[in-house]
């Protein structure tokens, strides 16, 4: 059993807020290709479309589940209660490997942002991404409160340089934005797909910020008003974002090319530009801290089950963070930054997608296993409104994977990859479960 952790070591609502808004946002950083690839109003309608079809469903699948179960591994134990140990390992599989390519995905926009400043930074790629990934993990090592507070700072840096460029903008423009109508008009198919794959990723994450659930205060209540905080906080500074970028008419390609520190740029001059890339940089460091946090407590759940070395559940003496699970992590990622940001996305959102697929039939097959259980915040469905409120995330999953396979030319290698990263959870699963003398019918 595991010593509890007290209060003055737990994250407070506003802390957890921004550690969610760190790991599942960090601010408009990643965007910046939407444009390019689906058009201004296709944009628009995409990000309208997804967090409701997307995002909202997951929200209130994570509370209803971490409202039954606040505890260390949040999905990873839902999924073990709901449908059974092999289906967790699943889970835990999947969600380990897809973590690996999102973390590796921060260093990479951190070298991109740095370049603002230092033009020749692309040089020195590796060591760069190298430096953040040992400093996060040090800063994880130090126990979660360190990591919350360190996310308001970085949340505040990235928010702020969008705040001014918001006002800047107002001004320029008579205090009257204009705004498209949304539409998906004459974008083909395949950029649609694309561009749901950019959007779906800007808004991943909700069920990550679970895993740590014994670390937060009054869970149950915090997860409430921080979830939904959040997520209001990630849809405003997207829409404006995007509004600000249409409206200051840069060329697409430019904002895909050379990211918000050249919208910054162009609409408030140098200073503004250089504010928003020490933003980028915030933002970069901020997620990378932040999904570090979340993903290093599911081998230490996994091994509690035997299904990861034992090593893995180690907590440090002195802070009580899984600090080997945390180096593993780190080891893992720092080799994974060659990869290009666009496959990244790619492998990321198809591994997520099949782990969240999972996440909502554990909420459904929870429904009739354990009817009478405590549930302090329960979606207003019976199993059938349930299963109809999953499809919508899955449809979406569904859509841009479609749109992707038909844009091959680009997606084929990391699609291929992603898809065989998930028929290896089966493999893993044999050789784990017949090591462990774990393998029986019941699974």
């Amino acid at each position: 059993m595991r010593p509890s952790t007290p209060a003055s070591k737990k994250l407070r609502p506003l802390q957890l807020a921004a550690v969610i808004f760190l790991t599942v946002s960090g601010g408009p950083y990643g965007l910046e290709p939407l444009l390019d690839i689906a058009g201004s109003q296709a944009a628009l309608l995409l990000l309208m479309a997804t967090p409701l079809l997307w995002d909202v469903p997951t929200i209130f699948a994570v509370l209803e589940l971490n409202s039954m179960m606040p505890v260390t591994g949040g999905y990873y134990q839902w999924v073990k209660r709901g449908l059974g140990l092999r289906f967790a390992f699943y889970e835990g599989w999947w969600t380990w490997l897809y973590t690996f390519a999102d973390l590796a995905i921060y260093p990479v926009l951190f070298v991109q942002y740095l370049s603002f400043f230092y033009p020749g930074a692309e040089a020195y790629k590796i060591p760069i991404c190298l430096a953040v990934i040992w400093l996060s993990a040090v800063i994880n090592i130090l126990g979660i409160v360190p990591v919350g507070r360190i996310s308001l700072i970085l949340g505040a840096i990235v928010l702020i340089p969008f705040a001014v460029l918001f006002s800047l903008s107002l001004v320029r423009h008579g205090g009257h934005l204009s705004f498209p109508i949304p539409s998906f008009g004459h974008a083909p198919f395949s950029a649609i797909g694309l561009g749901l794959y950019t959007v779906m990723w800007n808004f991943i994450g909700w069920d990550n910020t679970t895993t740590y659930a014994e670390e937060v205060n009054k869970p149950i209540r915090s997860y409430l008003v921080s979830l939904f905080a959040a997520f209001f906080v990630v849809f405003a500074i997207y829409f404006i974002a995007v509004i600000i970028a249409i409206n200051a008419g840069i060329a697409p390609a430019v904002l895909a090319e050379e990211g918000f520190p050249a919208l910054g740029t162009l609409v408030g001059g140098y200073a503004l530009g250089t504010t928003v890339a020490v933003g980028g940089i915030a933002s970069a460091a901020g997620l990378y801290s932040a999904v570090l946090l979340s993903v290093s407590r599911i081998p230490q759940v996994m091994a509690d089950d035997k299904l990861l070395p034992a090593k893995l559940h180690t907590l440090h003496p002195v802070y009580k963070s899984p600090y080997v699970s945390i180096i593993c992590c780190s080891v893992v990622v720092s080799g994974m930054v060659i990869w290009t940001f666009g496959d990244l996305i790619i492998i990321d959102i198809t591994l997520y997608g099949a782990a969240l697929f999972l996440e909502f039939i554990a909420l459904i097959r929870l429904r009739t296993l354990l009817p009478t259980m405590h549930r302090p915040f329960k979606i207003p469905l019976n199993r059938l409104g349930l299963a109809l409120m999953a499809l919508l995330p899955f449809s979406v999953y569904v859509l841009a994977m479609t749109g992707a396979v038909l844009n091959s030319e680009k997606t084929i290698k990391p699609l291929l990859f992603a898809l065989a990263t998930l028929a290896s959870g089966e493999l893993i699963w044999q050789l784990v479960s017949r090591r462990r003398g774990l393998l029986s019918g019941h699974d």
